[in-house]
């Protein structure tokens, strides 16, 4: 038996026997201050210790205890899975009870080209050079100058390689075989629809404005029906900018956790087109993200449907959006 673990259990168990008769005593004496405050640090130093090889050995039966802990760390407020009524909360409630089969084919990079192809079309898409198991089955001589790889298992685990020539083949092989034994689930808040995805490596064409930027659009669907549009830009020139509008383009007072644009983008020409994608790829779930890009000939490409932004623990700005995004998921 491991004595580090059994050690710590035994000062785990002694700390809590301690709070618990502390609490009782603080309790009997009318101390509730002083209650809160001491419920507040042991909460804290229970969870700072918490990480992914955590998370990820825990059985399914726990994970609502964990998430509501995990949320709770994050955000600094208690986690209302019974009655939820923020975007935040809302989209917790959906982590653990409405990941289904569909959504992990839709979160996989891979999976989803074939749905999206069969609900708007192959030309949506962008094109696809190659999948592959691990880096060292990739031979770079077949790709060209510049191309984009990523995971097909999660959120962010990309390599854009604008000139092949100058890429660092081990630095890149030592960051792929890291997120690829990495079950992207347990990273951050249990996105549980990211948990059954085989992990791939896919290459996509490289894609990208004439002033160096990629114009991102995201479509807030609810119940099938557009209601707003990030759009996000500046990525790949200094810090990543987003402002939402209406469906008829008008800038609004909202946003998370990034800077807003200075002024207002202008109006895309082809947004019709992108609202009615939006719609058609968004029906029949309660909430999901639509991300498109508009290149600069117009032509509209697919990125992904993401359905836990920010793993639901966005710093909504200002709180009150949250509450009001809240309303439009029905449960």
């Amino acid at each position: 038996m491991n004595i580090k673990v059994m050690h710590n259990s035994k000062i785990k168990h002694t700390f809590l026997q301690r709070l618990k008769k502390g609490l009782i005593f603080l309790h009997n004496n009318g101390a509730s201050k002083t209650i809160a405050k001491i419920k507040e640090k042991a909460f804290n130093k229970t969870s700072k210790s918490k990480n992914y090889e955590y998370y990820i050995a825990l059985p399914p039966s726990r994970y609502k205890k964990e998430l509501c802990i995990w949320y709770r760390k994050e955000t600094g407020k208690r986690l209302n899975l019974r009655n939820p009524q923020t975007y935040n909360e809302k989209i917790q409630w959906l982590k653990l009870y409405d990941t289904t089969q569909l959504k992990t084919q839709l979160a996989d990079k891979k999976q989803v080209r074939k749905w999206v192809a069969r609900k708007i079309g192959n030309e949506y898409l962008i094109p696809i050079l190659g999948t592959w198991d691990s880096l060292d089955e990739i031979n770079f001589q077949l790709l060209p100058e510049q191309f984009v790889l990523k995971c097909n298992h999660g959120c962010g685990w990309n390599l854009i390689v604008k000139d092949k020539s100058k890429m660092d083949f081990n630095a890149a092989k030592a960051k792929f075989n890291r997120w690829l034994s990495t079950n992207f689930a347990f990273k951050y808040g249990f996105e549980l629809q990211y948990k059954d995805i085989q992990p791939c490596i896919i290459a996509e064409k490289y894609i990208n404005n004439s002033d160096g930027d990629l114009h991102d659009y995201k479509f807030w669907c609810f119940e099938g029906e557009v209601k707003y549009i990030m759009y996000l830009s500046e990525r790949n020139i200094s810090h990543l900018k987003m402002t939402f509008y209406s469906i008829d383009w008008v800038p609004l007072n909202i946003s998370y956790n990034y800077e807003k644009h200075l002024s207002p983008a202008p109006k895309p020409s082809n947004l019709d087109e992108m609202l009615n994608i939006a719609k058609v790829l968004s029906a029949g779930f309660h909430f999901v993200r639509v991300d498109l890009y508009v290149l600069d000939d117009g032509i509209i490409k697919f990125g992904e449907m993401t359905f836990t932004p920010y793993s639901g623990v966005c710093r909504w700005n200002p709180p009150e959006a949250d509450a009001m995004l809240g309303k439009l998921i029905a449960l």
